[in-house]
């Protein structure tokens, strides 16, 4: 009894790692996509609309994603099996991306998360916000994407996974600095003088 029970257990354990790698490798490149196509474009956006982008933008992350399922086993064909240290691991990081979650739910609603103030500040409105988590951190968000991506990698155990974690770190160093860019022209001392007390990623104790 004991062996076939253990079998299905490896089992179950291995698919979840293999859509978990997937997962990572189908949507994150139409992600990546997806921000560095707004923020540079921000104003051609604008004009297009942002119901309008939205959609067109998730049209082109599923045909990103379609793109790249042809050629899904070459690209997850090496794989390290399954580390439960790793997955020990990852459990105690997403524990810190779900209490980010909650930080952030109190301060940014789905329309805030899509980018809509940023397509359309005169519609939704656009503030500073400084107080929550942000009196602590510039950019809780992508910190809680990062670990999150982190947590699913190592999981995973899949070179694939790692690779897509590694994009993702130049991903959001470049996406920040765009944002900031944004921000500080957008606000202008104020946004300066918060940089100046606030750490980006790291808070201080």
């Amino acid at each position: 009894m004991t062996g076939p029970w253990l079998r299905s257990e490896h089992a179950i354990m291995e698919a979840f790692r293999y859509y978990l790698a997937l997962l990572l490798l189908l949507f994150m490149p139409g992600l990546y996509v997806y921000w560095f196509s707004i923020h540079p474009f921000v104003k051609f956006w604008r004009k297009v609309g942002p119901h309008r982008t939205i959609v067109l933008h998730g049209v082109l992350i599923a045909v990103v994603a379609t793109a790249i399922f042809p050629i899904r086993k070459r690209l997850l064909s090496v794989e390290f099996g399954t580390n439960w240290t790793l997955v020990v691991l990852a459990g105690c990081i997403y524990v810190f991306v779900l209490v980010l979650r909650v930080k952030l739910g109190r301060r940014l609603g789905p329309k805030v998360l899509l980018g809509l103030p940023e397509l359309a500040p005169e519609r939704y409105g656009r503030r500073l916000v400084t107080e929550g988590i942000y009196a602590r951190l510039r950019h809780p968000r992508y910190l809680q994407i990062f670990l999150a991506i982190l947590s699913f990698a190592l999981v995973a155990n899949y070179l694939a996974a790692y690779a897509i974690l590694l994009v993702s770190i130049v991903w959001i160093l470049l996406l920040v600095r765009m944002e900031e860019k944004e921000l500080r022209e957008h606000f202008g001392p104020a946004y300066d003088a918060y940089c100046a007390r606030v750490p980006r990623f790291i808070p201080r104790f």
